[in-house]
């Protein structure tokens, strides 16, 4: 469906009271839809179409906020009105989301179960497209020390050693850890391998006192958790 068009006129006189920000100050972020928190940022619309409409299309040809941020400078290129200031606007809004989030869970976030590691992670493992292995640093407590990526592979697996990863979680003080994976497939059931190299972990784990609470694979919007399934 492509946006109404609406005079340059009409948006040069667009009433005040119902511009975007004014809305924002008045009425609070709740109450603007996300195109309108979205034209904010780019303050500014194009020949024939405004800031708001601008932001409608960009919402919807590229799937919502999260295609948005994942699309290339290219296809964002493409698009009549985006310039290269507002690509890189588009870019700090999406860096600045993902380190609320990192910030957040550092210095605030405490793991009770499985489902709090997957909220934490499947922002940046669901739209991968090779196999990324992370790990989550807890203290005696599951408080959140550090979350790094440890190993990085092909679609199809990643060299991972465990030794490498105990070596870490001593250097950081870490009494507990949760493994995590993505599957760029979408599909997160765990392959012989996973099963393995879970066993090989904890043993590696159990070596120097560290508990290995789960292994948790994340495939598109769904996970597998090796916890949760009694596997550990």
């Amino acid at each position: 469906m492509r946006p109404k068009k609406i005079s340059e006129k009409w948006v040069r006189y667009w009433p005040e009271s119902e511009q975007p920000r004014e809305r924002l100050l008045r009425h609070g972020t709740a109450a603007l839809s996300d195109a309108e928190l979205l034209a904010i940022f780019l303050r500014v619309g194009v020949r024939g179409m405004s800031v708001v409409d601008l932001s409608r299309q960009l919402l919807v040809g590229f799937g919502g906020l999260r295609g948005l941020f994942k699309a290339s400078d290219e296809a964002l290129g493409k698009v009549k009105g985006l310039g290269p200031a507002k690509i890189a606007t588009l870019r700090a809004i999406g860096e600045l989301s993902q380190r609320q989030l990192r910030e957040k869970v550092e210095h605030e976030s405490f793991i009770e179960c499985s489902r709090d590691v997957v909220d934490l992670l499947a922002h940046k493992f669901r739209d991968l497209d090779q196999e990324v292995f992370s790990i989550v640093f807890l203290n005696t407590k599951h408080r959140v020390l550090k979350i790094e990526e440890m190993f990085r592979g092909t679609i199809d697996s990643a060299s991972v050693y465990p030794r490498e990863i105990v070596k870490r979680a001593l250097a950081v003080s870490s009494s507990a850890l949760v493994a995590a994976h993505n599957h760029p497939s979408g599909n997160p059931e765990p392959s012989r391998e996973d099963q393995r190299l879970t066993q090989e972990l904890r043993d590696a784990c159990k070596l120097v006192d560290i508990v290995l609470l789960d292994h948790i694979v994340i495939g598109g919007n769904d996970y597998f958790s090796f916890a949760e399934k009694g596997m550990m």
